[in-house]
């Protein structure tokens, strides 16, 4: 346990060096949040060594269990040092309300209680996307990346940060130079982001704020109206192209970018899977909206169609229109996807399409053994035999993401929350998508929660973001047993 903490105090304070781009954002636009941002950079890395330099005596190599303790406790630890610059800077925040901003940026949910976006100064903006940012490729994977001397068991930490059912795959034979690598390409893709948003008229600020969201998956904007607010088909475009890469493995990314082939895209099923299943629900959506008359033209039918359904599919939560004023079953459509579409290895939430592939050809499989019980049929995806490991290990998973979903919907109810945004509130956490429906519908915020319903969605994001199971494995025990 204190091998965990001393790992966990040289997180903190390597945490505390992001404040660097907040710091930065306060010198340029002189905004008056320099000694608030410092005072929190101090505070953060002061505290991490102090914890570290305490515990040194008990430093060695990790076990694979304790990386999920480790985990876990650093992105409870991180949110909650994250609240210290928002605390001194929004007197009338409440910790509970901070927490929950925090938490919603690094689990890139994208969720908000705040309102006047565009009145913010520039460095809490920018502080706010940079969580996103961080958050998306993993505060540890980063770690692992830039500090290979903590002296840990990388692959343990590794496959308790990274998401989806694969974890062992490696691009290289270090563990360290595989995250390298993965921030590497997600670094790149980010500044191409900006560069492009930058051409397409935003300024330098918007682009970087949404350069920071869109290969995030996050969902935070600048503004309250969100991507709405900048009333741009060719800005919508480009961040339709950025959000479906960023919902791809990253691992494809980078392989294609080092070959410089495309056959790792054309080799992936779940890309596959979720460009069709994302294409066919954009004229679905589409075709509904025109037909119930929601807009005076096809063009604006389409272009709102596609945004929100790519937006919501991929978690990222981005928003030009108000789509709970749409046919019902278009609003609940857009929930299911953001169940299912996104990568495993990509910076989205939800079920993922792999495991959703799985269970599709499981369910086949199952089918067809009733009609011919002794045959012999592996599943297949991507020409690759799944092992019955994976598949055990998928279906748990899907038990516990539909109990936890069950449960904390019921945990909402009992707070007097109506079912629509109970249900809703849960699903848009525990999917880091952020928007849900009613009282948390795309056009207003999570700030009408109570205190206690503002903990349970807090709860489901670090839930959704450590995939269920290594936050529940905490509570079994045998995990404590030597």
């Amino acid at each position: 346990m204190l091998a965990v903490v001393h790992v966990l105090g040289q997180l903190l304070a390597i945490f505390g060096i992001t404040y660097v781009l907040p710091l930065i954002a306060s010198l340029a636009y002189r905004d008056g949040t320099f000694q608030e941002f410092a005072v929190a950079a101090l505070i953060t890395s002061g505290a991490g060594s102090a914890i570290a330099l305490a515990t040194r005596r008990y430093r060695r190599e990790l076990k694979s269990r304790d990386g999920f303790l480790l985990v876990t406790l650093a992105w409870v630890f991180m949110s909650a040092a994250a609240t210290v610059p928002m605390l001194l800077l929004m007197p009338g925040l409440s910790f509970t309300d901070a927490f929950f901003e925090t938490t919603s940026g690094l689990t890139t949910t994208g969720s908000t209680v705040l309102t006047g976006l565009s009145t913010l100064q520039p460095s809490v903006n920018l502080w706010r996307h940079a969580l996103h940012w961080f958050g998306g490729m993993g505060i540890i994977v980063l770690a692992l990346a830039i500090l290979p001397l903590l002296g840990v068991g990388g692959m343990q930490l590794y496959k308790a940060e990274a998401p989806g059912p694969v974890k062992d795959t490696k691009l290289t034979p270090r563990i360290t130079e595989t995250a390298k690598a993965l921030w590497l390409t997600y670094t790149g893709l980010t500044a191409a982001c900006v560069v492009v948003l930058k051409l397409a008229g935003l300024s330098w600020f918007d682009a970087v704020c949404h350069a920071f969201s869109v290969l995030a998956l996050g969902g935070f904007s600048n503004y309250d109206s969100s991507v709405g607010e900048l009333r741009s088909p060719l800005v919508e475009v480009i961040l339709i192209a950025f959000m479906l890469v960023a919902a791809v493995n990253f691992t494809r990314h980078f392989v294609a970018f080092r070959r410089l082939t495309t056959a790792p895209y054309r080799s992936d099923p779940e890309l596959k899977a979720m460009l069709f299943v994302i294409g066919a629900s954009v004229v679905l959506v589409s075709l509904v909206n025109v037909s119930e008359g929601m807009y005076a033209d096809f063009w604006s039918a389409v272009r709102h169609s596609a945004f929100s359904v790519v937006s919501i599919a991929t978690t990222t939560g981005f928003v030009t229109e108000d789509y709970e004023k749409w046919p019902a079953f278009v609003a609940w459509w857009l929930l299911l996807l953001s169940c299912i579409c996104c990568s495993t290895g990509s910076t989205g939430g939800g079920i993922k399409m792999f495991r959703t592939l799985l269970l599709w050809r499981q369910a086949f499989r199952e089918m067809r053994l009733m009609v011919h019980p002794n045959a012999v049929e592996p599943i297949r995806i991507g020409g690759q035999v799944v092992p019955n490991r994976i598949a055990y290990a998928v279906l748990a998973f899907i038990f516990l993401y539909f109990m936890t979903v069950v449960l904390l919907t019921f945990a909402l109810l009992l707070s007097d929350l109506d079912i629509v945004t109970a249900f809703s509130a849960v699903l848009a956490s525990i999917n880091n998508m952020g928007p849900g429906l009613n009282r948390v519908g795309p056009s207003t915020t999570y700030q009408s929660l109570t205190d206690f319903q503002t903990w349970v969605c807090s709860i489901a994001m670090f839930l959704g973001r450590l995939e269920i199971f290594s936050v529940l494995v905490l509570l079994t025990p045998a995990f404590w047993k030597k």
